[in-house]
């Protein structure tokens, strides 16, 4: 996000040293008196920043102090307003935007793509930053290396192309605050995604408008900020799957007893994903849009709509459906029944139930038939198309049951195209 510069004046270094004096008098302690001086530092950055009739750009070290609160605090209180604030911050001041945008097309008024200078980035962009440096930062809710990144990235692809885990060198990955890492790569991912989204768009505007000239400095350096944000979502997608192949490659040697109580105990990266998305669905949709992979993407889908759906006790004619089986179909199915789709809807959002059922719809689609799980017991093309068919059919009563439980629910642009395409195939196939 863009920093404020030098010619603020003394009334603004007056009114940051101020505000920095709040956050200074909490000290590393965690008491209650520190987490509110936190809270107010917050507040007051926010009040400046964003809430004041002449609010003006953060400085680059208020930005390092927010996203201090963020890295290592303990309350998920403060993890989450220090996020939201860094949030609405980069709305505010974007590093990279366009320009007389909203005045009248002349000669004075002609687009142009302005990057900042000088701005705040959580990333560490120097290739020099020293280990001991890097660990420094760490302890005290410094920016993320990126450099230190990637290198973890491909250690753990490393790990995962082993043949023979048990001679691999494991010793960092134990070190590793898996909860706190997938969460920092989740808020990264999702925002790394909508800033991409942005730029593209910004792109495409201005060369609508102007045209793009590859000799214009700025629009050079958009496009690569562009490339980098893209590369680095694909490397922390790339992260999340490896993670997810490492867990089931562990369950399987749990169940075949090739594991040994040394191995510990780690919590799946999927139910960290799916806690991160529940406390914070305003991730969810960037977070299904962003990540690619057909296979894991069902699974988080299936397992946050499994984890809502209201079961039924006992097995009735109006749910003829086993709670056991826990696939995208069998979740589908338990949509068919009004009383469960509307508890379920209420327990998740209605927003977030046609989120989930289009991208899991996708996703579905989109997997290799091998790893179908309601064709897995048969690979027959019959069977295949009659599966096929029963998904789309199901889909559909999905959205139809959805609207009986609210009349005034409005089926979503996404959501129609699911719709016609099951429509489709179910023509196509019978």
């Amino acid at each position: 996000m863009e920093i404020s510069g030098n010619g603020k004046g003394k009334g603004r270094g007056v009114e940051e040293e101020n505000i920095l004096a709040i956050i200074a008098a909490s000290g590393t302690k965690d008491t209650q008196d520190a987490h509110e001086d936190r809270i107010a530092f917050l507040e007051a950055v926010r009040s400046v920043s964003i809430l004041s009739d002449d609010r003006v750009p953060p400085s680059y070290k208020l930005c390092q102090e927010v996203f201090k609160i963020l890295r290592i605090g303990k309350s998920l209180e403060l993890i989450m307003a220090s996020y939201q604030l860094l949030d609405e911050l980069e709305k505010a001041f974007p590093r990279v935007h366009l320009s007389n945008v909203n005045k009248p097309q002349s000669e004075n008024a002609i687009p142009e793509l302005v990057v900042a200078k000088e701005a705040w980035s959580p990333f560490v962009v120097s290739m020099e930053h020293s280990g001991c440096q890097r660990e420094a930062d760490k302890d005290k809710g410094g920016q993320i290396d990126s450099y230190g990144f990637h290198l973890l990235i491909q250690d753990l692809i490393n790990v995962a192309d082993e043949t023979n885990f048990q001679q691999s060198d494991t010793k960092g990955s134990r070190k590793i605050n898996y909860r706190s890492l997938v969460k920092d790569c989740l808020a990264i991912m999702c925002k790394l995604y909508e800033n991409c989204a942005t730029f593209s768009d910004d792109l495409m505007h201005l060369e609508n408008s102007v045209g793009v000239s590859d000799n214009d400095s700025n629009t050079s350096v958009a496009i690569a900020l562009l490339e980098v944000a893209k590369n680095t979502c694909i490397a922390m997608q790339k992260f999340f799957t490896v993670i997810m192949e490492l867990d089931t490659s562990k369950k399987k040697a749990e169940m075949n007893g090739c594991t040994r109580r040394a191995d510990g105990v780690r919590t799946p990266i999927v139910e960290l994903i799916l806690d991160e998305l529940t406390y914070n669905r305003d991730i969810l949709h960037s977070f299904l849009q962003a990540y690619a992979e057909p296979e894991w993407k069902l699974e988080v889908v299936v397992q946050y709509l499994w984890k809502y759906i209201s079961k039924p006790s006992v097995r009735t004619r109006r749910t003829n459906v086993s709670a056991d089986d826990t696939t995208f179909g069998g979740a589908l199915k338990f949509f068919s029944n009004i009383t469960i789709a509307r508890s379920t809807t209420k327990n998740i959002g209605a927003k977030e139930i046609q989120l989930l059922l289009v991208h899991g719809f996708q996703a579905y689609l989109s997997l290799p038939s091998k790893h179908s799980d309601e064709v897995v017991s048969s690979p027959s093309e019959e069977t295949k198309s009659c599966s096929l068919i029963e998904i789309c059919k199901d889909i559909i009563s999905s959205f139809k049951t959805l609207r009986e439980t609210d009349k005034n629910m409005e089926i979503s642009a996404f959501g129609k195209e699911v719709l016609f395409t099951a429509a489709t195939i179910i023509s196509v196939k019978s």
